[in-house]
């Protein structure tokens, strides 16, 4: 579980990190600021493991704020301007969330973390990621996650595979990891992600999915997988 806090003025951008926070089973909030100072003065006083920070900040701007912590935790840092990346990762920042941004965006700059501590495994609830959007040429098509039983890469692409249908990709295999990765997908093959909750069963070194798709596990994902399954 990290520990994290926010640093953000703006009401409509608390609400929507409050709610991704709570999305994610390995995220606890522990404070909200609107200011820089206050953030300090509590840092002083506790540590967390994550702080999501805005850059235009009343008070003090949030670079600076960052600039002043002796010690400061992973940092994502949130903002409606693109001209700050650059700086904010000379200060050895996480990520750089570009508002809007969404839950998936949310989710790449979480794995990033959990690559220094230990990878995200969603909630099976109603607070897990149910759907996705997926970018196909100029269209962003909704998918109901447990409609996916796999996704395959193609070249510079993915296909994402549904019962009766399969949409193109314009995301990497890589992205899907990042953002489906945990409990319920697996990628077992350098060319394919595949839904648990599909398989029928396993042979040898094949995956059988319940439409009759047969998926090689690949050597350096083989034994992960069955430890993770069985």
């Amino acid at each position: 579980m990290m520990r994290c806090i926010i640093v953000e003025d703006q009401p409509p951008a608390q609400r929507i990190l409050k709610k991704f926070i709570q999305d994610v089973p390995t995220l606890e909030l522990v404070e909200l600021f609107s200011d820089g100072l206050s953030a300090l003065e509590f840092l002083n006083e506790e540590s967390v493991d994550l702080m999501f920070l805005d850059i235009h900040l009343p008070k003090i701007n949030g670079l600076d704020f960052l600039k002043s912590i002796p010690d400061p935790p992973h940092v994502i840092l949130t903002t409606a301007f693109s001209e700050y990346a650059l700086e904010g990762y000379d200060l050895n920042v996480v990520d750089y969330l570009l508002k809007p941004f969404s839950f998936q965006r949310f989710l790449q700059a979480i794995n990033k973390v959990n690559g220094k501590h230990e990878q995200i495994v969603f909630k099976n609830d109603s607070a897990s990621l149910t759907e996705i959007y997926v970018k196909s040429s100029h269209e962003h098509i909704k998918v109901l996650v447990n409609d996916i039983f796999k996704i395959t890469s193609d070249s510079d692409y993915t296909e994402i595979h549904l019962e009766d249908k399969k949409i193109l990709s314009n995301e990497s295999l890589r992205h899907w990891v990042e953002v489906l990765g945990g409990n319920q997908f697996y990628q077992i093959h350098k060319s394919h992600i595949i839904n648990t909750k599909k398989i029928d069963r396993i042979s040898g070194n094949l995956v059988l999915l319940i439409n009759g798709a047969k998926i090689p596990m690949g050597r350096a994902y083989k034994d992960s997988f069955l430890k993770s399954i069985l």
